[in-house]
């Protein structure tokens, strides 16, 4: 079986090029019996590719990564070529490994499109604020249900809500997870780096670590307030708030500026760092060190920085609109992310109790080892799989009809 891949999510180093790159990384070396084309634009991959796979690079005017930007689309020039690309009659199976990057395609070949989570569709406004951005969203997705032989998602949480938003059958989107990259892990005995020490973060202080991006459903004025509270009326005033995130590069919807100007506007001063983008080794050496991960988002499909700090052995407090509260289980504490007071009590309890600290990064630990890239990536090929026996099928069945004698009385 050929199976074609639209790889032009690989460079964004948020969460869609984060989890192409390990599933795909995966599913690949996993699979030694089938042909891989990934089919990518713009310019070479910063990650590496996986080997033993041909790579089609259709050039383009603006990579996806950048055209797909919350205020942008791309052009139909562009996408016309990597439909034309992604068409290609050899292709048994075309999966795109996000929809954000999708684009229709003229192919008999089966199409499987992950579609990740909900959140555009249950907080528009906040996510794609132009009404001219939601629409052609809106148009991608349709085309994507309309085209896709099958649908995937990340999470039986994501599961439901897709279910919800797009009204589509729960037995046709099908579940691939998600898990840490093996760089997460608990380190017996680690030091804060060079770089760590000098944006002031202080780890003989309490320190809260966000990790993601800063788009308006990620719910961090929330978090910026009840941090302010606690320091102005718990008596944590040496309490930091360390927020990691890329807020120089972003293409999707973000309001950091306005986040850092609250931050001036609560008198919280030094004690929010934002770093911008860290790579993962020092990211996993801050987890391992930090008190507590803070995931407070409106809506997450997966919500993969809480399972990459409990697998670094860093307990997590966590939105209940996420698959994290059946995942991790008792490796975290859990708020409904509109009530603030919840977070604020939650907080305080984790950082006021080291025994609690230490019984929830050991029921974290337990419940990120049983996540890993290989068991998704068996899942996905599962899926491509039974894609391939209906080709396989449908193909046969064409064959077999054009060679049939035709009975001259009726005539085709």
């Amino acid at each position: 079986m050929h199976i074609g891949i639209d790889a032009t999510c690989w460079n964004n180093r948020r969460g869609y090029g984060r989890h192409a790159r390990s599933l795909l990384g995966a599913l690949i070396r996993l699979d030694g019996g089938n042909t891989y084309t990934l089919v990518l634009d713009g310019p070479n991959p910063e990650e590496q590719l996986p080997p033993n796979v041909t790579v089609r690079t259709v050039a383009t005017s603006r990579p996806t990564t950048v055209a797909a930007a919350a205020d942008g689309h791309r052009s139909l020039r562009d996408m016309w070529r990597m439909g034309q690309a992604l068409s290609d009659e050899r292709f048994d199976v075309l999966f795109f490994p996000t929809v954000y990057s999708y684009v229709p395609v003229l192919t008999r070949a089966r199409k499987l499109v992950m579609i990740h989570d909900a959140i555009a569709e249950t907080f528009p406004q906040l996510t794609t604020p132009r009404p001219l951005a939601r629409a052609f969203w809106r148009m991608k997705v349709k085309a994507a249900q309309f085209q896709a032989d099958a649908l995937a998602t990340v999470s039986e949480y994501s599961r439901r809500e897709l279910v919800r938003c797009l009204r589509v059958a729960a037995d046709r989107i099908h579940l691939v997870g998600e898990a840490s990259d093996p760089l997460f892990q608990h380190l017996p005995a680690v030091a804060p780096t060079p770089r760590l020490t000098s944006f002031g973060i202080r780890f003989d202080r309490p320190s809260i670590v966000y990790l993601g991006g800063f788009s308006p459903h990620k719910n961090l004025t929330t978090l910026l307030h009840v941090v302010a509270n606690l320091v102005s009326k718990k008596g944590l005033h040496n309490l930091q708030l360390v927020m990691v995130g890329d807020y120089r590069n972003e293409v999707f919807h973000s309001h950091f500026q306005e986040l850092e100007e609250q931050a001036r506007t609560l008198g919280l001063g030094e004690r929010v760092i934002f770093t911008g983008y860290l790579p993962d080794d020092e990211v996993a050496v801050l987890l391992n060190l930090a008190t507590v991960l803070v995931l407070p988002s409106l809506m997450e499909g997966f919500g993969l920085p809480a399972f990459e700090a409990a697998a670094c052995g860093c307990p997590v407090i966590a939105t209940k609109a996420s698959p994290v509260p059946e995942l991790l289980g008792n490796g975290g504490r859990y708020f409904e992310p509109t009530d603030a007071a919840a977070l604020e009590s939650v907080l305080l309890e984790v950082i006021q109790s080291p025994e609690l600290r230490r019984s929830m990064r050991a029921e974290g630990l337990g419940a990120t080892a049983r996540l890993s890239w290989d068991a998704a990536a068996r899942q996905l090929l599962d899926v491509l799989a039974s894609l391939g026996e209906k080709h396989t099928a449908r193909i046969n069945w064409l064959r077999k009809v054009s060679r049939k004698p035709v009975d001259p009385a009726h005539p085709v």
